[in-house]
């Protein structure tokens, strides 16, 4: 009977992100402080297998989701020259700057014991970190990590309607820069994303509104946070906030450990 392994990949919420210079290779230097949260994707993997079956929550937005061999799942599989089939349960929202498919390519790359960061690297500028996971410094353009010790902390997630592309918020980053330069106390890609999304701008206005806090952006967005829980921010029971008709998700999460998403659990 084949043997199953269950790992979790866990979201990634940039908690702090300062932008410096564009690489040749059109990569920006960063340095950033990066933790992994309890809302977790799950992985169900049978070593020797073949492709990958979906299940998706809801909040989840996964109905555009490739699953042949441009998903991350699969390049990852190919970097560490393994064969697998995989069955995802897809809980992270996808476009909302989560860091999603990285999280899982990094579930991967820590099943198939990947250790090294610039291997990782070649995955996407996220997946080192997503390979690693708990709290760490980031630096360079993903591949300098630095493990920071454990920090409990809760946050309010809220993830928009809408999607926002990591290339499209770099891109206006550099045209802020040009225009004389851009330095946010925790994240430096905060107008560059209000450019490329202008309706970030009222979705971060009445989650301020809701919880009385000024949300932070989470990466390049659309997600952005405040610390706390829903019952200190005054939103228990509520889990969207609707704007215009539309509507957008809110998510209580907790930071876990580097340990939160060994491959550890296996099923028979």
């Amino acid at each position: 009977m084949s043997e199953f392994q269950r790992v979790l990949a866990p979201a990634k919420l940039t908690w702090s992100l300062h932008v410096g210079s564009r690489r040749e290779n059109g990569l920006h230097e960063i340095d950033a402080e990066m933790l992994t949260l309890d809302l977790a994707d799950e992985l169900v993997i049978v070593d020797g297998g073949e492709g990958i079956v979906l299940e998706s929550e809801s909040g989840a937005r996964a109905n555009d989701l490739t699953l042949g061999s441009e998903n991350l799942i699969m390049r990852a599989l190919d970097l560490a020259g393994r064969r697998a089939a995989v069955r995802l349960k897809k809980v992270i929202p996808m476009g909302g700057g989560l860091g999603g498919g990285s999280a899982d390519a990094g579930a991967i790359l820590r099943w198939a014991r990947v250790e090294d960061s610039r291997d990782a690297l070649q995955l996407g500028s996220d997946v080192p970190f997503c390979s690693l996971g708990g709290r760490a410094r980031v630096r360079g353009v993903g591949e300098e990590i630095e493990p920071l010790a454990f920090v409990e902390r809760t946050v309010v997630l809220f993830v928009p309607p809408c999607a926002i592309g990591t290339a499209a918020v770099f891109q206006a980053f550099d045209g802020l820069q040009a225009r004389g330069g851009v330095h946010h106390d925790r994240n430096d890609l905060s107008d560059a994303a209000l450019l490329v999304e202008p309706e970030l701008g009222a979705w971060r206005a009445c989650f301020a509104e809701a919880t009385g806090h000024e949300p932070i952006l989470a990466g390049s967005g659309s997600t952005m946070f405040v610390e706390g829980t829903k019952e200190s921010c005054g939103l228990l029971g509520v889990d969207s906030l609707v704007h215009n008709e539309s509507k957008g998700m809110l998510i209580e999460a907790k930071a876990v450990p580097a340990s939160f998403g060994d491959p550890g659990v296996r099923l028979p």
